[in-house]
């Protein structure tokens, strides 16, 4: 593994203007980390990509590599391009084993973090290394979100992230377990107890519906429902799962490691928004793709279709007059994701977007001055580096408000 490493990282031409690194949501230093990694400064190398992205380990095993860094990598246009994710793994991965957290002294002004996923993290941690008090919310028993919760553990082994529930207890990170804020207690007693600022990471975690037929029968499940505990579903020998998206190959993949017989991912457009490597994986493990139908009803045994047309744009622009009936035993509906409303609705004053995301401004505050918000349950269901990369600047905006406060109303 270290040789394949460091043949990979010899590879790397240190290009004056790294399109590796404009391919990267979050700007990852790749030309400057894989140079600090030649040159013997492992320890240094792992620091710049932990400052950079706490998650870089995450994001090296999740991240679209195909469509970002290396998709980008100047090699890749006449040959293979450098495996920057191979690098970064190995790199941030024993990082995590030796990590030294910079962290400024604690100014003992409280913070609360609601959520512990991708946003939830990057915050908690950001805000802990500037020296605040942090104590995050989690609604479930242990921290991760849709790390834990959302994606299968042949993708991402759980223990990564509960050795990011070591690092966050090591800098003094408050977590508290199965707490809903909504339920018990809201935003205003968090603020009534002396939580300067507040940021709301919560996600997306309720399924978008297909509003018809049959969708409430005891055969039709959803996909992050699943996947969360596949253990206690019975699904019988075959499975339809519909959806394009990343959601539907983990649905699929893992329904066949279950012992699924016969699953098919059923797609509505001519093409699907998942990982190229997701889809060739869930393909080869022996699901069925199935392009141009529109799920229209289902029943006890199976679901009927219609055939669409698609534009240029894969956007559908007709359907068939007639159905076609497809059996399944069940059905997985896999359709992306909306937060939950129970935080955004009861909050009084805050804002929501026209879909019932948190609406912020440009540094992530939300109507309510001191409450922020970021990832998922601000711009809908995106991609775990996305998340980080906003929650980072949205740390870095909270850090500002609480230091623009007067020096009376941080002591209160």
């Amino acid at each position: 593994m270290a040789h394949n490493v460091i043949a990979e990282a010899k590879k790397c031409l240190n290009c004056k203007k790294p399109l590796c690194r404009t391919g990267c949501p979050i700007n990852t230093p790749i030309p400057q980390m894989i140079q600090a990694f030649l040159n013997g400064d492992i320890d240094g190398a792992g620091k710049m990509l932990f400052d950079n992205n706490p998650l870089s380990v995450i994001c090296s095993i999740v991240c679209d590599h195909g469509r970002q860094c290396q998709g980008h990598c100047v090699r890749g246009i006449k040959g293979d391009p450098v495996e920057i994710s191979t690098i970064e793994n190995f790199i941030s991965e024993r990082y995590l084993d030796v990590v030294k957290i910079d962290k400024e002294p604690a100014n003992k002004i409280k913070v609360a973090v609601i959520g512990s996923g991708p946003a939830g993290i990057t915050t908690a941690i950001k805000m802990a290394q500037l020296g605040y008090d942090v104590t995050v919310f989690e609604s479930k028993a242990r921290i991760g979100g849709v790390l834990r919760f959302g994606i299968p553990e042949f993708r991402l082994p759980k223990s990564f992230i509960d050795r990011y529930d070591t690092i966050m207890r090591g800098l003094g990170i408050k977590i508290r377990p199965n707490m809903t804020i909504g339920k018990v207690f809201g935003v205003e007693e968090l603020f009534r107890d002396g939580f300067k600022a507040i940021s709301i990471g919560t996600g997306v975690s309720w399924p978008n519906t297909l509003n018809i037929k049959g969708e409430t029968l005891g055969n039709v499940h959803y996909g992050v429902h699943y996947l969360e505990s596949p253990d206690v579903y019975d699904l019988g020998k075959s499975v339809i799962v519909i959806g394009a998206g990343n959601v539907a190959m983990d649905v699929a993949r893992t329904a066949l490691r279950h012992g699924v017989r016969d699953v098919k991912i059923v797609v509505r457009s001519d093409r699907s928004t998942a990982n190229i490597d997701e889809l060739e994986y869930a393909e080869i493990e022996g699901a069925q793709v199935i392009f141009n139908k529109a799920p229209v009803e289902i029943t006890d045994s199976g679901v009927y279709f219609k055939d669409t047309v698609c534009d240029e744009n894969h956007k559908v622009i007709s359907t068939s007059d007639t159905t076609t009936f497809m059996p399944a035993d069940s059905v997985i509906i896999a359709v992306s994701q909306k937060p939950s409303t129970l935080l955004l609705t009861t909050t009084f004053g805050l804002e929501l977007t026209s879909r019932g995301l948190a609406k912020t401004d440009e540094n992530g505050m939300t109507s309510i001055p001191g409450l922020f918000a970021s990832g998922d349950v601000v711009k809908g269901a995106r991609t775990v580096v996305e998340a980080v990369e906003q929650a980072k600047r949205v740390a870095l905006a909270m850090d500002s408000y609480l230091k623009s406060l007067p020096a009376e109303e941080k002591n209160a």
